[in-house]
């Protein structure tokens, strides 16, 4: 019998366009990679139904090309399908069910501290890394990615010193597998970076962050918008150090990046927004400032609503500016805002709600 080609024969082209998505998405065409990863898990669902496990693998892909559109609450509930889909074959050993397993609760881990829900994100990274341990041992790889998920989050969480040792652990599996030059390991560097500035080490942030920008330029290009977040993170840590130019500069060649790929009202053109804003204060070119930190507060609560720490920073960094130009009354209006949302983003003892909370006072 003759062989069908992949265009007659749908649950083929229901593979290739899963393949395609993930290439896609990975090479920053979100908007070409969401629409074949949506007709991918139409084919999945019409030619094997609403409960194989390739439908959770293509709803995982589904979400993550949610996820670069800023469509949090959608990626979530497909992450939330494919974890309910996939318990029906808990009991299975399959290795693929199992890898889906791992990779679900390292989205729902990521989806939900994007979203500020951090106690939910908790829960399932550590799940992430347990199974993985459990089923592929001490050296795999989606226990490197588990790992560095878990230190992201206690960034976040204003637990920074648990966060290096989790980076470390995840490098040395990468190193062990020969990835040490790779896109994962630049994330971690990245990460490292990341968790230094956020200790106010600038001068120990630097080399990783650089190292990560090098990483990942040398194997997507300087285009990419994975390389613009690379960028992004330097330009915070180098402003630390004082070099405000250079700050600037990588600032805007990362806005440039996000402008072009996303939009102008992404999540990402509002965090630089705000970073770039942050160099006009210490410039003290404070007009500029408040409309940028203006222009960030507004990408922010359209994209979470007014309880996320995104919107609390940027609150806190406006009141602050507001202050400055001498309009003291309305800045403790806009500090007392950012108080309320950190506590309830974050809680009343992390350090960016103490940090905020002896802004407030002073005004």
């Amino acid at each position: 019998m003759a062989r069908r080609s992949v265009s007659s024969d749908p649950l083929a082209r229901a593979v290739s366009l899963h393949a395609d998505a993930a290439r896609l998405r990975e090479a920053g065409e979100h908007r070409v990679a969401l629409a074949a990863a949506l007709r991918a898990l139409a084919l999945f669902e019409s030619q094997e139904g609403r409960h194989h496990p390739d439908v959770a693998a293509a709803l995982l892909e589904v979400g993550a090309s949610l996820e670069l559109h800023d469509r949090w609450n959608e990626a979530l509930r497909h992450y939330e399908r494919a974890e309910r889909l996939l318990g029906r074959y808990a009991r299975l050993r399959d290795p693929d069910i199992r890898r889906l397993r791992v990779k679900t609760q390292r989205a729902l881990a990521g989806v939900l501290r994007a979203m500020g829900r951090y106690d939910e994100a908790d829960g399932h990274a550590r799940k992430a890394i347990a199974l993985a341990t459990a089923w592929f041992g001490n050296r795999d790889l989606d226990l490197a990615g588990a790992l560095n998920d878990l230190g992201m989050l206690r960034k976040y969480q204003g637990r920074y010193a648990e966060a290096p040792p989790l980076y470390r652990r995840a490098l040395a599996i990468l190193r062990g597998a020969g990835l040490a030059q790779s896109t994962d390991a630049a994330s971690l560097y990245h990460n490292l970076g990341g968790i230094e500035h956020a200790r106010g080490r600038y001068a120990v942030a630097e080399a990783p962050a650089r190292r990560a920008v090098v990483l990942r330029t040398r194997a997507l290009g300087a285009a990419h918008p994975v390389v613009a977040a690379d960028l992004a993170a330097l330009a915070a840590i180098v402003e630390g150090r004082g070099r405000l130019a250079e700050a600037a500069r990588l600032y805007q060649r990362a806005l440039d990046v996000f402008t072009r790929v996303f939009g102008g009202r992404c999540y990402e053109v509002g965090v630089n927004l705000a970073g770039l804003a942050g160099v006009d204060v210490a410039r003290g070119r404070h007009a500029a400032a408040e409309d940028g930190y203006r222009r960030a507060l507004a990408i922010h609560q359209r994209l979470f609503g007014a309880r996320h720490v995104e919107v609390a920073l940027t609150l806190n960094a406006l009141a602050m500016v507001v202050a400055a130009r001498g309009r003291r009354a309305e800045a403790l209006r806009i500090g007392r805002r950012a108080l309320a949302s950190f506590r309830a983003a974050c809680g009343p003892e992390h350090p960016s709600t103490l940090a905020c909370a002896a802004n407030v006072a002073h005004l």
